[in-house]
């Protein structure tokens, strides 16, 4: 055949070697960085839920903590209440019965009545309404445990002094004082000889829980 033959250009396959020298390599180094992507979120996941907790608890402790200070606040002043109404009548409680006794310690014959001058038996009607909502709240829990220890003494002496006024009222409609003076007069005495030794000691009490209130309060 006449002319020349012209030669098929030549294909250059590309060689990969060039590129990835070491595939194993290459793969190694993609799952280290995701191992290390991995271990970055948990870090980050652990570190939030960590902050997410810490806070939750700082919030609970400061519920806990205003509860405990505003219970306090209830409390003194509940007690600053019951300290007055005992205040008010306890001299005249201690008068009275000497009266009393003064009236019982003579005969019949010439015992007056008239020499007795009662103006009521004046009871001590206590407050617990602080008391009683820092049971239900459990506020007593997040209370300083000494004072918490105080308070329900206190309190516990003035449920019991409180049954007592009950007997006596009790006892006032079973022996009324125009039918028989003299066996309502033994009952008054025996309550106000009760009477006039508890009240001074709950006075006394209540000073030393206002101390103790103030101080935690920081006042």
């Amino acid at each position: 055949m006449g002319g020349s033959i012209r030669s098929m250009p030549e294909t250059h396959i590309p060689k990969l070697d060039r590129h990835v020298n070491n595939p194993d390599a290459a793969v190694k180094g993609t799952r280290a960085t995701s191992i290390l992507h991995i271990g970055l979120e948990v870090i980050l996941i652990s570190v939030g839920v960590f902050l997410g907790l810490a806070g939750e608890q700082w919030r609970e402790h400061r519920r806990h903590q205003e509860l405990a200070e505003s219970s306090l606040r209830d409390f003194r002043s509940e007690i600053v209440t019951n300290r007055k109404a005992i205040a008010d009548v306890k001299d005249y409680h201690t008068t009275l019965l000497k009266s009393l006794k003064a009236y019982l310690a003579k005969d019949h014959r010439s015992r007056n009545t008239a020499d007795v001058h009662i103006q009521g038996l004046r009871f001590v009607s206590f407050e617990q309404t602080a008391w009683d909502l820092a049971l239900t709240t459990q506020a007593l829990t997040y209370i300083d445990r000494d004072l918490a220890f105080e308070l329900s003494r206190v309190y516990n002496e003035q449920k019991s002094f409180g049954e007592l006024t009950r007997g006596m009222t009790q006892a006032m409609y079973l022996i009324p004082m125009q039918d028989n003076f003299d066996a309502f007069a033994q009952a008054v005495e025996a309550y106000y000889g009760d009477a006039v030794f508890v009240e001074p000691k709950l006075i006394a009490e209540y000073d030393q829980l206002i101390l103790h209130i103030d101080r935690v309060l920081g006042r």
